[in-house]
């Protein structure tokens, strides 16, 4: 074999080389570009999206500090021309409060901050220049007697149903005369809760508020 020969071999071999090396890395591009049925390509996320991904606001709301049927509240009015007498008012069924001039407010669902800027705005500056309002509330409690086993005075936290009050006074005791349970509201008005039906009737279920008293009696062999 002549020098020449040689060369155009070694020329032939190295194509033929650079061809099948093109190939390799060609089909090794198209396996990476393409998703792997085992690591699924995951796309990117972000709160801007505001997609059903995205991170939910976070609720700081209490339900404790919300004011409820049946509160009682003390209502101050300051820095006015004539001090009126502290106010003390109860959240009536409808969840209303009415105040000196005559003015009622929606109570029920609010804080007590948000209540006092509502209340201030409405008299500043229609009706007075200028105005402090401050409101508190006592401890809100409810009771639960008679034929339960753990009689006692409770506090409210939030929305119960007679059902569930009696639940946190340690239930029923076996003497208890469960068709007529006894609910006094804080303005003395009675009525009267068949628990048997309650529990398959959630309607009939009925809401305890601040200031209510359970009486479960005993019954009658």
């Amino acid at each position: 074999m002549t020098i020449m020969d040689y060369c155009k071999l070694t020329y032939r071999w190295g194509a033929v080389c650079g061809a099948l090396l093109g190939v390799v890395l060609f089909a090794g591009c198209k396996m990476l570009s393409s998703s792997d049925p085992d690591f699924p390509d995951v796309p990117l996320k972000t709160a801007a999206a505001g997609g059903a991904d995205a991170t939910p606001p976070i609720n700081n709301g209490n339900e404790a500090e919300l004011i409820h049927v049946g509160d009682s509240l003390t209502v101050v009015f300051s820095d006015l021309p004539t001090t009126p007498p502290q106010l003390q008012v109860q959240v009536d069924e409808n969840g209303k409060i009415t105040l000196i001039e005559n003015q009622t407010f929606t109570a029920a669902g609010k804080t007590r901050a948000e209540l006092e800027k509502e209340i201030r705005d409405r008299y500043v500056p229609h009706i007075y220049t200028k105005m402090t309002v401050t409101i508190t509330r006592p401890e809100r409690l409810f009771y639960v007697g008679g034929e339960v086993k753990n009689p006692s005075r409770q506090t409210y936290t939030g929305p119960i149903t007679v059902l569930k009050a009696i639940q946190s006074a340690g239930d029923f005791t076996d003497f208890a005369q469960r068709k007529r349970v006894k609910l006094t509201r804080l303005n003395g008005k009675t009525e009267t809760i068949n628990c048997i039906k309650a529990r398959e009737d959630p309607r009939l279920d009925l809401p305890v508020f601040p200031g209510d008293t359970i009486h479960v009696p005993r019954r009658i062999f």
